[in-house]
């Protein structure tokens, strides 16, 4: 699939510039909110479309063409984290990646795992219960740093000769913090312990190399920073890993029968494909993996190297404003911490001003601006789409907010 512009010889500004061009939400409305969805661009709707177009017009899947995608995006999603393509399995999303991982290992009774539950996603927390309900094993519950980040200390003193797991989140969704991934990932590879990170908030925006950071296994969604459709995601699995493990399920394409067709059979002795490839099971999605397909080419023709700088300075941006206007934020007050999410609120946000986060995301929304309020908290997000001019209109916004006084002067 081909973009519709080249970009590999203009500079990142005209890239960015001409990316903006693709996304068609962004004609009538400010859109801060990657971190719930992120915006689908046109190419990715008409690739989707043209699945369906293909399907309705009897193209046989033996012909290729549309049914390809799938393979196309593990590809591109491979090159985009600096893995190969045997690494990587499509899913439905991040929380189907996550237990892929978690019910795949071989546990033990007396096993535990290690989770940070106050500012981990619940996915990533349940997976692990439902480990401790069949099998047994310990979950251990770390507690967040002072700053609401992962607490990569902590979590190594709770390790142990029996801890098998940590999952942890790259950047977190409840208060925007970066993780020390490269920091973990070397501390668990020293001892053995697998880690498994939730991708969601970073992969697309933030430059990862899975392998430099010894990261174990990623769960990413399509629907944020990828910016596609829901109901895909992608699973990382170093392939050392993937082929020590046995898939809680599995089907015929989990199947390794060289070239033979979908419908033979085999034998009731069976090897497993290579790498990631063990955890496919049917069919994929495949007007999806069309549409991301296009977003990942997208993406990566601006680089999430000319990516990463622009969302940090328009966070970075963002966060000096608010400040100055006295709105309250728990992110960005440690600088190995910040990312492209500004949070503001509270650690624990008082009743009242919950209710006046609520006014002021209610006010945003009357003048066609988008963030997402989450846990009496409104989070900012950015992505290769936003620009300074939006950053400034939203600071614009807050200061003619009638409470915003209130809002200033409340201690929680």
């Amino acid at each position: 699939m081909q973009m519709a512009y080249p970009m590999n010889s203009i500079s990142p500004a005209e890239r960015l510039a001409q990316a903006r061009t693709q996304f068609p939400g962004l004609k009538d409305m400010i859109y801060f909110e990657t971190s719930a969805r992120g915006l689908l661009p046109q190419g990715a709707l008409d690739a989707a479309m043209h699945f369906y177009e293909a399907m309705a017009h009897g193209q046989a899947k033996e012909d290729g063409g549309v049914y390809r995608a799938d393979e196309q995006a593990r590809g591109l999603l491979a090159r985009m984290i600096g893995a190969v393509t045997d690494e990587v399995t499509l899913t439905r999303n991040v929380t189907e990646g996550l237990n892929m991982i978690v019910a795949a290992l071989p546990w033990q009774r007396g096993d535990n795992a290690i989770v940070c539950r106050a500012i981990e996603h619940p996915n990533g927390v349940y997976s692990l219960y439902n480990m401790r309900d069949r099998h047994g094993i310990e979950v251990r519950i770390a507690e967040p740093t002072a700053d609401l980040a992962m607490p990569v200390d902590t979590v190594t003193q709770l390790m142990d000769a029996r801890t098998r797991l940590v999952v942890m989140s790259s950047v977190t969704f409840a208060t925007g913090a970066r993780t020390e991934l490269a920091r973990i990932g070397r501390i668990c590879r020293e001892r053995g312990i697998i880690l498994l990170v939730d991708g969601a908030q970073s992969v697309g925006a933030l430059d990862l190399d899975v392998h430099a950071a010894q990261v174990d296994a990623l769960a990413v969604g399509a629907s944020k920073y990828l910016c596609g459709p829901y109901g895909l995601g992608f699973l990382f699995v170093r392939r050392a890993l993937a082929e020590q493990l046995q898939p809680a399920y599995l089907g015929r394409f989990s199947v390794d029968l060289g070239d033979a067709h979908e419908g033979v059979q085999g034998s009731d002795r069976y090897t497993l494909m290579p790498g990631a490839r063990r955890f496919d099971l049917g069919s994929a999605n495949y007007p999806a993996a069309n549409a991301i397909s296009f977003s990942l080419e997208l993406l990566q023709s601006v680089g999430v190297s000319v990516i990463e700088p622009h969302v940090l300075g328009l966070a970075l941006r963002l966060d000096a404003g608010l400040r100055e206007l006295g709105v309250p934020l728990i992110s960005g007050t440690v600088e190995a911490h910040r990312t492209h999410l500004v949070v503001a609120g509270w650690k624990n946000p008082p009743p009242e001003g919950a209710q006046l986060i609520t006014d002021l995301s209610r006010h945003f929304t009357n003048q066609r601006m988008r963030a997402s309020e989450r846990l009496g908290r409104l989070r900012f997000s950015f992505h290769l789409y936003n620009t300074a001019d939006e950053v400034d209109q939203v600071l614009e916004a807050v200061r003619q907010w009638p409470r915003l006084k209130a809002l200033a002067s409340l201690k929680p």
